[in-house]
């Protein structure tokens, strides 16, 4: 019996060994919780900040951006007021108040640096859609890291930090150029109500829509 109470002695006095810290997800993972997470919807309401510098311009605005697939998108800025970009699936339109003219470009001929969500319009697979695709972790978010397949020579790196549960809270584009064009958003309202109506540009009174370059 003495035996046998050292030994459960001994036993209870040996400290547990800690618990295994699982590891962290790796790129593809988060990659597949964004893409699940946006494929899922069929329109998105969120608020967002936007930073650019790049030639020779600093510039910060904000406003709501409204999604709507397939292939519709409409920025609406509170700051400046009245600034939009509005995609229709077959064009796109942008306008900025004071002006008299609203450009009316190709949606074929935009490119994803000037439209950062449009990644987001149809069925998106971000691990084939970026190549060198990296992930870290910071402060319980996800920093995914790669650059836009076929924009290699205009495109130095996308980062995109994401949520556990896969939502976008920021998206940051580097630009070969050395230009930088970076979004925050806020307040997502998933499958929010869109109306076609929300996707048609109608030009203010005295204001001609020509054919124009893509936005900065």
């Amino acid at each position: 019996m003495i035996r046998g109470l050292l030994l459960l002695l001994l036993l209870t006095a040996v400290p547990a060994l800690p618990a295994q810290q699982p590891a962290p997800p790796s790129a593809k993972v988060i990659a597949a919780r964004v893409d699940h997470h946006y494929n899922a919807l069929h329109s998105l309401k969120v608020g967002f900040t936007q930073d650019y510098s790049g030639m020779g311009m600093n510039v910060k605005e904000r406003g709501t951006l409204l999604l709507k697939k397939p292939g519709r998108m409409r920025w609406d800025y509170a700051q400046p007021a009245g600034k939009l970009f509005l995609l229709d699936g077959h064009n796109g339109y942008f306008y900025a108040p004071g002006q008299s003219e609203a450009q009316k470009v190709p949606a074929k001929k935009l490119d994803d640096i000037r439209s950062p969500l449009s990644l987001l319009l149809g069925h998106t697979n971000l691990e084939k859609e970026l190549t060198g695709l990296t992930m870290a972790e910071v402060n319980g978010q996800y920093l995914l890291r790669g650059v836009p397949r076929g924009m290699e020579n205009r495109v130095r790196v996308l980062e995109i930090t994401a949520a556990a549960d896969g939502a976008i809270l920021r998206m940051r584009i580097e630009e070969t150029d050395g230009a930088v064009n970076s979004f925050v958003f806020q307040g997502e309202q998933p499958n929010a109500p869109a109306p076609d109506a929300a996707f048609v540009f109608h030009a203010p009174d005295g204001v001609n829509v020509v054919d124009g370059m893509p936005p900065v």
